[in-house]
Parts: structure tokens; sequence; C-alpha cells
């Protein structure tokens, strides 16, 4: 069984971290900076990631392209070769023997590589950087990562109480990532104008993944046109991802009120500091679309069958929205229009107020106020807050209480 040889002064720490996908490669790259400043460039890193991750010097085993379609609806034939990556990916760190392995998002791949490593070598401390959503699917998954994460980083501010409630790891807000972004978020005095101007902007957002598109496209499109009618014309942008960009431009090609895609993240930026509103699929855009201060009215429908999961998941979990921007405000702000309130009707109505001068529109924006102050880490950044942690947990170790995972 492999073990974490112990630190001397003589050896730099070594870190471990293991990304599956874009944002998490992102994350991973961004705490990979801040480790390398905060030990003074000592710190040995080393990793599964994407682009970002590689140019922050870490050197990934395989793609991580191929491993975006994880999850439940993942194509079965491409399981074994999944799987095969997990296991790839497990042994890669316990023959790396670092002092701390942090998973970053993911949880379908990256726990899975986790429940391996703390069964080949339970000495390596675990870090899971970004929570998964336990207080809203799945709850009994936070007590089960007792067994094989030492340390939750949590990048909501009401997680770590979840974890506590649900007999979860220990966890720590360290901030959402969206915080080192506000720059990008909020508008310049040109940007402020063009929000008051006419025609206004609006934003759809129908989701950055195809079944999303498929479901929400249609709806969203004719919730637009009924809003033009009603108000006159509008200037509509879809800020979307490439690998989503050909289906959005056919979904949209027979809209009333024809959109411009828009790709490049600067033009995405740009969009929301300009927008005088959105339509948006739940998600962490809603948070997004919040710090930029756009008031929204947030959409989603789900299959028939996971919606009926999804009201029972909620109704145990009692929570009082499903939208991100309202779970982290604590109040029901967004207008949330699910399943057979997602209509083009209800939607067009909802947001018709947004786009004028009305208590709808101000109460939104006030509320938007107050985000800085609950995502607040004390004057740090969030992957600052985060490496802190993780040097901390590498330098001290595993603690000896923590429990053995069963086995994978």
């Amino acid at each position: 069984m492999n073990e974490v040889p112990q630190t001397s002064p003589t050896r730099p720490l070594s870190i471990y971290l293991v990304a599956a996908e874009e944002s998490g490669d992102a994350l991973g790259a961004a705490l990979a900076k801040a480790l390398i400043k905060q030990d003074a460039g000592a710190v040995k890193l080393s990793g599964v990631g994407g682009h970002a991750m590689a140019a922050a010097g870490i050197a990934s085993p395989f793609a991580i392209d191929e491993l975006s379609i994880i999850g439940l609806t993942a194509i079965p034939q491409r399981l074994p070769k999944i799987f095969r990556r997990i296991r790839e990916a497990a042994l890669a760190v316990v023959a790396a023997r670092p002092d701390a392995l942090v998973i970053i998002d993911s949880p379908d791949f990256t726990h899975r590589v986790a429940r391996w490593v703390r069964r080949l070598s339970p000495s390596i401390p675990i870090i899971d950087y970004v929570s998964p959503s336990v207080w809203a699917w799945r709850p009994g998954r936070a007590r089960a990562m007792r067994d094989y994460v030492d340390q939750v980083l949590a990048i909501l501010p009401f997680e770590p109480a979840i974890h506590t409630k649900l007999g979860g790891p220990p966890c720590s807000y360290v901030g959402h990532p969206l915080i080192e972004r506000l720059g990008e978020l909020r508008p310049n005095a040109d940007e402020a104008r063009r929000r008051l101007a006419d025609p206004p902007l609006v934003l759809a957002l129908p989701g950055s993944r195809s079944n999303e598109i498929r479901r929400h496209a249609g709806i969203f499109g004719e919730a637009i046109a009924r809003l033009a009618a009603r108000i006159g014309a509008i200037d509509l942008a879809i800020p979307t991802v490439p690998h989503v960009a050909a289906q959005l431009r056919e979904a949209a090609a027979g809209w009333t009120v024809t959109p411009r895609i828009v790709i490049d993240p600067g033009d995405k930026w740009s969009a929301f500091r300009s927008a005088r509103a959105a339509l948006a699929a739940s998600g962490t855009v809603t948070l997004e679309l919040a710090l930029s201060g756009v008031p929204m009215v947030a959409a989603y429908r789900l299959h028939a069958v996971e919606a009926v999961i999804a009201r029972l998941i909620r109704l145990q979990a009692r929570l009082p929205s499903v939208i991100l921007a309202n779970l982290v405000l604590g109040e029901n702000i967004v207008p949330e229009l699910l399943q057979e309130d997602c209509t083009p009707a209800k939607l067009a109505a909802a947001l018709e107020p947004l786009v004028a001068d009305t208590p709808e529109r101000r109460r939104q924006i006030e509320a938007y106020r107050r985000l800085d102050d609950i995502m607040a880490v004390g004057g740090t950044t969030p992957s600052a807050e985060a490496a802190s942690i993780v040097l901390d947990i590498a330098r001290r170790g595993r603690l000896p209480s923590n429990k053995v995972a069963r086995p994978c």
C-alpha cells in the first residue's frame, strides 16, 4: 500500500489536481497559480486537466474532452473508456504519492477517482473543490463523502451549513470564482447608459447543453415574440458556448425576433454588462446575471419522470427555490417558472415588467446589491483562500480519525 511521504524542509510539497471538464479546468488553473504564489514556487503540481491547467504547467495524461458526456445521459458504448480513465487517473495519483489530492467539480468522475485513491492509498488527504449539489439532489451523498473526502471547499456561502446538517465532511466556504471576475461583470458608464437605451437589449439563455436547448429554445423564442408584440422592438442576443452554437442557430432560425448568437467570451460579458433584462434557464448563469445587475426570469423544463423526482427531492430538502441566485440571496427575488409554468405566455408576462422602470425591476436590482457582502471572503480571492487550505492540509497530512473508504 502506498503511503504519503513525510514532508521535510528539503522536499517541496506535492499536490495532485483532477478536473474533468472546462469549468473545473479553469478552477484548477486558478488554484495552481495561487498554490505556486503562496508556496513561493516550491510546490510540485501534477494532475488531470485541460488547456487552462496545461497553461499553468500541469500536463494531463489524457485529454479531458472525452469526459464531457459523463452522467446519466452518457452514451453507453463510451462508458467502458470513461471508467478506464477513472482507473487510470486514480493509479496516476497513487503513483505520484502526493501530499494532497484535490478533486475539482464533476463528481460523476472525480468522486470515483477519489474512492479508488482512498482504497489504494488511504493516507493521501483528499480535498473536494466545489461541493456536489447535495442541497438539491441526492442529499445522502454528503454523509457518504465522509468515507473518501477529508475537506470540502465550497463555492456557495450556504453550503457549509448544509454539510453540517447532512453529516457531510468538514466544509469551508472559499468564495465563488465569479468574485474574481467582477470587473468583467460590472458595466462602465457607456454600458450603463446602453441598459437604459432603446431598443432594450434582452438576453435569451436557454442552456448550454443540447437537451436544454431542445426543451427551451422553442418556448423562449415564442416568449420573446410575445414580449416584442407588447413592448415593440427588442435587440435580442443569445450568449452561448461553441459546442452548441450550431444547434442554437438552427433552433432560433424561425424565431420572430432574430437573435445575435454570441460566442466570444468577451462579447458575452459585454452583452451581460449592457442588457436590460434576461430570460434564462436555471443554472450558474442566474448568479452571473445577478452579479451583473441584470433583472431576469428563470425557467426550466425536465423530462416528466425527472420532474417528478426533482419535485420529491425539493420537498424532502425543503428548498425554497431551485434558482441559484435566490438560494445565495436567501430570498425568492427571481421569478422561477418551472415545468407546466414554463410557457411562452407566462414567461413573457413575467419578463415584461423587468424591461421598464417598475417595482419588480427595482426589487431585483436592489437585492443584487447585497451579493458582494454575502459572497465576500474577507478581502482575499477564492483561489487564494482555497490554496491556503490545500497547503495547510498538505503540510499536516490526513488526520487519523478520518474513515477509510469501502472498496470501489
